[in-house]
């Protein structure tokens, strides 16, 4: 086991189980409300690939893995996923697996290039939410929230963060894709991560995460981490980011 890695279950123990969701959950259901608390989740590959060259990425991870994301959706004010997730996927980010209410949806959007039949703005009664360069007026009750972007057109995620907890977002799930789970880590804007591995090797394909490079090892993040193996054989590694070893 490597370092910073602590193994608290294993042979098959399955966070669907009452006892076990409870514990991978319990730092974000009692988190405290007077600052934000955001949670990444992303699921791949041993190989650390989310897709194949070709861009499919449906069933990479399995049911239990698909049953912990839609725990985590029900568990949180707000999800967030990237422009290029909406395009390639057109998700839902709805809570269909498990009971639960469903969150806020919030789509990184910087040059509001959205389709306007994309499926998170369906009008379901939740808010719906476009986070961009600059604001702009909707009459289907999509709310705009502007945030500065860098010379290169990126938005800051810490700006981000500030901004949804400002409108009511107290707990948020950073869902994708890899390359916003990415900026949100770089940035320092995330405080746990559910990184969930298939037991599938792809071979090549779309990586994982993607953070700033580093040169020597003493750089390397090495977070306090629990691994939970789930029953049909996926492996989650929830890391604080907040705690190193």
């Amino acid at each position: 086991m490597s370092h910073g890695v602590n193994s608290t279950t294993s042979g098959g123990s399955d966070p669907s189980t009452p006892a076990e969701a409870g514990s991978l959950l319990a730092a974000l259901v009692n988190a405290p409300r007077d600052l934000p608390y955001v949670i990444a989740q992303l699921g791949q590959s041993l190989d650390g690939r989310i897709a194949t060259p070709s861009g499919a990425s449906r069933w990479i991870n399995g049911a239990s893995a698909l049953d912990h994301l839609h725990r985590l959706r029900a568990n949180v004010d707000a999800v967030i996923v990237g422009i290029g997730t909406v395009a390639a996927d057109d998700p839902l980010l709805t809570v269909r697996r498990v009971a639960g209410k469903n969150p806020a949806r919030v789509v990184i959007d910087p040059n509001q290039r959205m389709a306007a039949t994309a499926r998170v703005l369906n009008d379901d009664g939740v808010r719906r939410v476009i986070v961009c360069k600059q604001s702009a007026s909707r009459s289907d009750g999509v709310e705009i929230f502007a945030v500065p972007a860098t010379a290169a057109g990126v938005l800051n995620p810490n700006a981000i963060i500030a901004t949804l907890f400002k409108a009511g977002f107290k707990k948020i799930l950073i869902e994708g894709g890899a390359l916003t789970v990415s900026s949100f880590i770089d940035a320092g804007a995330v405080d746990r991560l559910h990184l969930l591995v298939a037991p599938v090797i792809l071979g090549s394909g779309i990586p994982g995460l993607s953070l700033n490079a580093i040169v020597t090892l003493d750089e390397a993040r090495r977070p306090q981490t629990s691994v939970h193996v789930l029953d049909d054989g996926d492996v989650l590694f929830d890391c604080d980011l907040k705690q190193s070893l």
